[in-house]
Parts: structure tokens; C-alpha cells; sequence
């Protein structure tokens, strides 16, 4: 603990307060140490503890408004770039879909399936969806990876072709 002459303003280092008055070394004025305020050390703690605590609520609050942000903002996205027919061994033609699946934040995210869907003109599903595995299993902050696939339903009747990404991990 730190004292302070009152007269001169010499400064010394003790261990524990003492009972009897003290003398200073180069003025030689005298006088009793005072007990510290221990009100005031609780305060300071108290107001410490108050600051760190307001600093964590305001980290979770940042880190839960980014992450429920990041999620609604479709962090994955998938998009066809191409698409042209090619016939099968038996003459039927099949949609062959190229196009690319990116991961538009600054975090590695799990690469979902991708799912195809065809409509026909009236914006009717016209064959089921089609799932397939996407072409990496994980996408880094703000990588892209080509896909290519071919539709197992043939081309007849499809007038637009979708799409779309299964569920996403983190």
C-alpha cells in the first residue's frame, strides 16, 4: 500500500496500515495513516463488474443479430449458368444443367444438396424435383464451385428450369 506525507508529499510503500503515527523520513512531520475507504474499493469493483457484464450482453447481442442476419440473408446460393439437350442411347433428350453454387459470406458453410425442379409454361411442376449431391462438401468464405448434371426425367413439356439448395449446415 501506498502513503503520502501530508506536509512534504514524500511517498512510501508499507505492507499493513499501522496502529501508531508515523514519521516522515525526510521532514520529519508526523501523522496517522488512514484506514482506506473500503466503500470506495466495492464501488470500483462493483462498477468493474458492471462494465463486464454489459460487454458480454452486448457481444451476444452483435453475435445473435449477425448469425439469425447471416441465416435470412441466404448465405449459400446456387444458380444455373447453362442448360442444353443431348439425347440419351435411345434418341431421348435430357436437359444437361451447368451452373455454380456460392457461399456469399465471410464463414466455411457445408454445401447442401442441390435440387433441379421443371416447370412447363403455366409454371406447373412437370416432373418431380430432382436431388443431387453438390460437386464439394464444404464451401469457403466467399467461394464458388461449378456444378453439372444431368435430368434423368426426359425434356418434354419443360419450359423453365429451378435450383434451389436442400438445408445448409454451418
Amino acid at each position: 500500500m501506498k502513503i503520502k506525507c501530508d506536509f512534504c508529499k514524500t511517498e512510501y510503500t508499507i505492507a499493513k496500515i499501522p496502529a501508531t503515527p508515523v514519521k516522515c523520513a525526510i521532514c520529519g512531520h508526523t501523522w496517522m495513516v488512514k484506514t482506506p475507504n473500503a466503500k470506495n474499493q466495492l464501488f470500483v469493483f462493483l462498477a468493474a463488474l458492471c462494465a463486464l457484464l454489459s460487454a458480454i450482453i452486448f457481444s451476444i447481442v452483435v453475435i445473435t443479430h449477425y448469425r439469425t442476419h447471416d441465416n435470412n440473408s441466404a448465405p449459400l446460393t446456387a444458380s444455373i449458368v447453362k442448360t442444353e439437350l443431348a439425347p440419351d442411347g435411345n434418341g431421348v433428350k435430357h436437359f444437361i444443367v451447368s451452373g455454380i453454387i456460392e457461399n456469399k459470406t465471410d464463414e466455411i458453410y457445408g454445401a447442401p444438396n442441390l435440387i433441379i425442379s421443371t416447370y412447363d409454361d403455366n409454371g406447373k411442376l412437370v416432373n418431380t424435383p430432382e436431388t443431387f449431391n453438390p460437386p464439394v462438401t464444404l464451401l469457403d468464405a466467399g467461394a464458388r464451385a461449378g456444378f453439372v448434371y444431368t435430368l434423368r426425367a426426359p425434356s418434354a413439356g419443360v419450359k423453365k428450369i429451378e435450383v434451389s439448395l436442400g438445408k445448409f449446415e454451418k
